[in-house]
């Protein structure tokens, strides 16, 4: 499992940064496939903060599928509201980092 550890100011921050980002992501019927994985790696290197949004799955799915997508995702979940959910990664050259966390 992946463990960044973040405060609570620092999750507060992202989700309001969360807030104006668009859907990067959706989850639909086919669930968490390679190509899935592939695509949130890719998001996660070049923005650090994705969204993503469930299409079709209740509330106990969605919080498990969660946990699922932080765990093999190597990243942390930020907050997931309704159908959707930010996940966050830091980028290891701080160069490159995009969001300065609090």
């Amino acid at each position: 499992m992946y463990e960044f550890p973040l405060t609570g100011a620092q999750k507060s921050h992202l989700r309001g940064l969360g807030q104006t980002l668009p859907d990067h992501l959706k989850m639909g019927k086919a669930g968490l496939t390679t190509e899935f994985f592939g695509e949130l790696q890719k998001f996660l290197r070049t923005q650090e903060l994705v969204k993503l949004r469930f299409l079709g799955a209740d509330r106990d799915e969605r919080a498990e599928l969660c946990a699922r997508i932080a765990d093999e995702g190597r990243c942390v979940c930020v907050g997931a509201v309704g159908h959707t959910a930010l996940f966050y990664r830091q980028n290891p050259d701080p160069k490159a980092r995009g969001i300065t966390l609090p």
